[in-house]
C-alpha cells in the first residue's frame, strides 16, 4: 500500500477549500449514534478503497474500530449509487462508474469511552477520527475539514483550528485530523497563556476536582519543556479531561491530550498526583512520539501493527521524565517523588517476567502481550520497565560525566536530529550516546535493553544519595508468593509467581482457596496467613473446576511492609551533586 509521509508542519498553508470534507451529525446521542458523511475529491480511478483505522495512535493494540459501522452507502457527484463491496473487516471498495467526486455515508455506534476513540451520550461526544472518520490512502495527504451538527448548548473544542463555525475544524491532512480529537458537549472551558503560547483546559463530567488547582499546576508544568528540549513544537495546546464513572487512562495527541479519571479520584493528594502525573506524561509526548519517534512507526500504518523495539523509549522514558518535570516545577515534593519511585521499583521486583523478556522484546511484542497472571510471569511492561531502564541509563551518564551529561541530552538530540518525518533506530540512539560521552554503549545496551535488565538498585541509588531498604519496623511474615482477591467467603488467586512456593505446590491463578490447615480463609491473603510462620508446611484446601482439592505448601518468607527508598542521612558532596543534576532540586540532607 502506498503511504504518504506524515505532514506535521502545522505552519503549512491551509487550502481555502478542503479537498476532503467530513460531516458528523449527532441526532440520537442517547442511543450513542451518529451519521457520518465524507466527500472525497474527484477521481478517475476505477475504484477507491475507503477504510477506518484498525488501531489508534497511542494505543498499540488492534481495536477493530470498524465494528460500529452500519448502513454504508456510496454515491457519485450526481447522486448516482455506486457499487461497493466490503473486502476485509475495515475496508469498503467503491467502484466508480465514471470520473467523479465520491460521497460515502454511514452510521457510527459510539459507546466505548475507555478506548478513547468513540463515545456519544446525551451530554457529550468524544470524537477521535480513528473511531469515526474513514479515509482513503489516495487522499490521505489532502486538506480536510470537519463540520459537526450537535445538540443545542454543546461546545466543541479541539487542538485543530476552527473552520467556518464554532462547530467546524480544519487540518492540513488526515494524519493531523487523526491526531487531533474533538470534545463536544456540555463542558467547562478554561483558557490561559504562558510564554505567548495558548492553552485550554476542557472538563467534561462532574467530579471532586478543583479546576483552579489544576490550572495553577498546568501553568507550572507547561513551563518545563525547555528543561529537556530547546523549543516548543506548538503554539496552542488543549488538555481534555473526562471525569467518568469508571473509564480511566489517557492518550497523547499532536496538539492535545485526553485524560480520563473516575469522577471521585481527584481530591485526595495521591489521586491528584495521579492526575497531574498523567498530564505531565502526555505533555512530554508532545515531543517524544509526536515529534520524534522510532522507525517502524513513521509513517503510521493505520491498518496494521507498527513494530519497533523502541516503544520502551517512547513510553517508558516518558514515564520516567514525568516525575522529573513535576519535581523540578515544584508541583510535587522530594518525598512524593520517592514514594512514586518506590512503588515502581517494588512492582518491578515482584514481576517474574523481568527475568524473561527484555524491554526491546516487550516493545516489539506490545501488540500481542497480554496482562494477568501469565503476563506478570513471562512479560514486562514498556512503561514501568522502560522507565527503570531509562533511569539506569540516566544515572550512568550523570556519574561518568560528573553531572554534566544526562539522559535529557539524549532526547534533546533525538528531537534535533530525528524530527519527523525522519525517524530513529537503536543504532541512532547508541550513536548519540557515543557522541555525547565519547564512549561505546553497545555493551551497556546489550545488558540493559536487548537482554532482561538486572538492575542493582542498592548500587544505583547509592550513587545519588538514596537508600533502598525495609523500614526498621518491618517484620518477617509468611508468604504464598502470589496475589488473591476476596470472592464471597473464599479467596481467588489472581497471580501465582513463577517458580515460587505456590507455583511449586501446583496452585494456579483462578484457584479458590477455602482454608489453610483447616482454618477458613479471612478477608485477604495476608490476614489469612498471619498465624503461620515462614518455612512452615501447611495444607491448602482449594476449589478447582467445582471440585474440592488440597495440596501441601512450604510457606516462603516476606515482610509485612515493603522496601522503601529514602534519602541518605549524610550524603557525600558527590552524591549531593549527582542528585541535583539528576532531579533538578537539591538533596534534602545536603550539607550546605
Amino acid at each position: 500500500m502506498k503511504k504518504s509521509l506524515i505532514a506535521l508542519a502545522c505552519t503549512a498553508t491551509f487550502s481555502v477549500y478542503a479537498d476532503v470534507d467530513y460531516h458528523i451529525s449527532i441526532t440520537q446521542p442517547q442511543h450513542h449514534l451518529a451519521e457520518v458523511e465524507v466527500k472525497f475529491p474527484k477521481s478517475s480511478q476505477s475504484s477507491i478503497d475507503v477504510q477506518l483505522p484498525d488501531w489508534r495512535t497511542g494505543r498499540y493494540e488492534i481495536l477493530d474500530l470498524a465494528n460500529g459501522v452500519r448502513f454504508f452507502d456510496a454515491k457519485s457527484q450526481s447522486g448516482q449509487a455506486q457499487k461497493w463491496e466490503k473486502i476485509d473487516k475495515n475496508t469498503w471498495r467503491v467502484h466508480l462508474s465514471e470520473p467523479t467526486e465520491l460521497t460515502v455515508k454511514y452510521q457510527i455506534y459510539a459507546n466505548e469511552l475507555g478506548l478513547r476513540a468513540r463515545h456519544i451520550d446525551d451530554t457529550h461526544a468524544f470524537i477521535d477520527a480513528s473511531g469515526f472518520l474513514m479515509f482513503s490512502e489516495s487522499f490521505r495527504s489532502e486538506p480536510v475539514s470537519v463540520e459537526l451538527n450537535v445538540p443545542k448548548g454543546w461546545r466543541s473544542v479541539s487542538g485543530m483550528d476552527f473552520a467556518d463555525s464554532k462547530h467546524s475544524f480544519k487540518a492540513d491532512n488526515y494524519d493531523i485530523l487523526l491526531d487531533s480529537p474533538i470534545e463536544t458537549g456540555i463542558n467547562q472551558l478554561h483558557k490561559f497563556e504562558v510564554d505567548s503560547r495558548k492553552y485550554e483546559l476542557v472538563i467534561w463530567g462532574e467530579g471532586n476536582y478543583d479546576a483552579d488547582q489544576m490550572l495553577a499546576d498546568l501553568k507550572k508544568l507547561v513551563q518545563t519543556g525547555t528543561l529537556i528540549w530547546h523549543d516548543y513544537p506548538y503554539d496552542r495546546y488543549v488538555f481534555m479531561v473526562h471525569a467518568t464513572s469508571g473509564a480511566r487512562g489517557a492518550t497523547e495527541h499532536l496538539n492535545s491530550t485526553i485524560i480520563q479519571r473516575h469522577r471521585d479520584r481527584f481530591k485526595e493528594r495521591d489521586d491528584y498526583i495521579g492526575f497531574i502525573s498523567t498530564a505531565a506524561h502526555e505533555f512530554i509526548h508532545t515531543w517524544n512520539v509526536k515529534n520524534y519517534r522510532p522507525a517502524g512507526m513513521v509513517p503510521y500504518d493505520y491498518v496494521a501493527p507498527n513494530y519497533t523495539d523502541l516503544l520502551w523509549l517512547a513510553e517508558g522514558s516518558t514515564s520516567y521524565f514525568e516525575d522529573y518535570l513535576l519535581l523540578s516545577a515544584g508541583i510535587t515534593t522530594n518525598d512524593e517523588y520517592l514514594k512514586m519511585l518506590t512503588k515502581r521499583v517494588n512492582r518491578h521486583l515482584k514481576t517474574p517476567g523481568r527475568h524473561v523478556q527484555s524491554v526491546a522484546a516487550t516493545s516489539f511484542d506490545k501488540w500481542i502481550n497480554q496482562g494477568g497472571d501469565h503476563g506478570i510471569n513471562y512479560s514486562t511492561n514498556i512503561y514501568s520497565e522502560g522507565a527503570l531502564v531509562s533511569m539506569a541509563l540516566d544515572i550512568d551518564l550523570l556519574e561518568k560525566s560528573k553531572g554534566k551529561i544526562s539522559y535529557r541530552d539524549v532526547h534533546k538530540a533525538l528531537y534535533q536530529q530525528h524530527k519527523l518525518p525522519n525517524s530513529f533506530t537503536s543504532e541512532d540512539v547508541k550513536n548519540i550516546l557515543k557522541a555525547l560521552t565519547g564512549q561505546d554503549y553497545n555493551t551497556w545496551w546489550n545488558e540493559y535493553v536487548d537482554t532482561p535488565a538486572n538492575i542493582d538498585f542498592d548500587k544505583l541509588f547509592d550513587k545519588v544519595g538514596l537508600v533502598y531498604d525495609y523500614p526498621e519496623s518491618a517484620k518477617m511474615i509468611a508468604s504464598l508468593d502470589g496475589m488473591a482477591r476476596q470472592k464471597g467467603e473464599l479467596l481467588e488467586l489472581t497471580h501465582v509467581a513463577r517458580d515460587g512456593n505456590a507455583w511449586q505446590a501446583g496452585l494456579t491463578a483462578g484457584d479458590l482457596i477455602v482454608a489453610f490447615d483447616k482454618h477458613h480463609v479471612r478477608k485477604d491473603l495476608k490476614a489469612s496467613l498471619e498465624n503461620f510462620k515462614p518455612g512452615q508446611t501447611i495444607t491448602v484446601d482449594f476449589i478447582r473446576r467445582d471440585k474440592l482439592m488440597n495440596t501441601k505448601i512450604k510457606l516462603d518468607r516476606d515482610h509485612d511492609k515493603p522496601k522503601k527508598i529514602t534519602f541518605t542521612p549524610n550524603p557525600s558532596s558527590e552524591q549531593a551533586l549527582l542528585y541535583k543534576a539528576w532531579m533538578g532540586v537539591s538533596h534534602p540532607n545536603e550539607i550546605k
